[in-house]
């Protein structure tokens, strides 16, 4: 589990229902699956019970979990869960993931010519980050916030999830996103952790993303390791 901590991080107890929400919607956790003890499942994240216990009430409150008094916890499988990694597409080869982020720099730029049309600015802050899957370097993100949404973004109070710092510091709801997706090179500035080297081949996920007011508000360049993850959409 992720650690960091600034105003916009998770709270713990939903890091871990994020997690099985993953999980869950990848299948990798059936309906009717019954959930091992508490006190088990807890030691096994390496989480106290009581954080457990407030994870698996958010999954009730979702439809995701039955708890039945003396018989334990019991998985219940709906579709179009909310959960804050909705518009988060990887998921690990073998399914799921915990999504987390490792912010490589924040500058704010003027657009280059190679960016599609987006936003109202002249400028964007350019976001580069390093995201993992269940602790597994899995992607590389360049992500460009029309200048006119922010005058400067702040590197400490960026979190795993972009889309909740968006919504809780800014205002900004991403509602509606386009995804296209290929294969491209790995960008020079990759690091070595990464697991390939630049001008390797790469799936690659070009988004750009709308706000409530119908407004574009970004455009994200992702290129993900497909040795590691793989790009996901489920349709109900």
């Amino acid at each position: 589990m992720s650690t960091s901590r600034n105003a916009y991080a998770l709270p713990m107890h939903q890091q871990v229902s994020e997690m099985l929400i993953r999980e869950i919607a990848a299948g990798r956790m059936i309906e009717g699956e019954k959930l091992p003890p508490e006190r088990d499942m807890a030691a096994g994240l390496g989480i106290a019970v009581g954080t457990l216990r407030k994870a698996l009430g958010d999954l009730e409150r979702k439809g995701l979990l039955s708890r039945i008094q003396g018989s334990g916890n019991y998985v219940r499988s709906q579709p179009d869960v909310a959960s804050v990694y909705s518009m988060f597409r990887l998921e690990l080869m073998e399914g799921g993931g915990l999504p987390t982020a490792r912010v490589l720099s924040v500058d704010r730029l003027a657009k280059p010519m190679d960016l599609p049309v987006f936003g109202s600015s002249g400028e964007a802050h350019r976001i580069r980050r390093l995201r993992s899957l269940g602790g597994k370097p899995a992607a590389l993100e360049e992500i460009w916030l029309d200048g006119s949404r922010a005058e400067t973004v702040a590197i400490e109070e960026l979190s795993d999830s972009l889309y909740l710092y968006y919504r809780k510091a800014l205002g900004i709801w991403i509602l509606r996103a386009e995804d296209r997706v290929g294969v491209g090179q790995v960008p020079g500035w990759a690091l070595p952790e990464f697991g390939l080297v630049p001008g390797a081949a790469a799936g690659f996920i070009e988004r750009t993303g709308w706000m409530q007011d119908g407004a574009s508000a970004e455009f994200s360049r992702t290129w993900f390791d497909h040795g590691v993850a793989r790009y996901v959409a489920r349709l109900r």
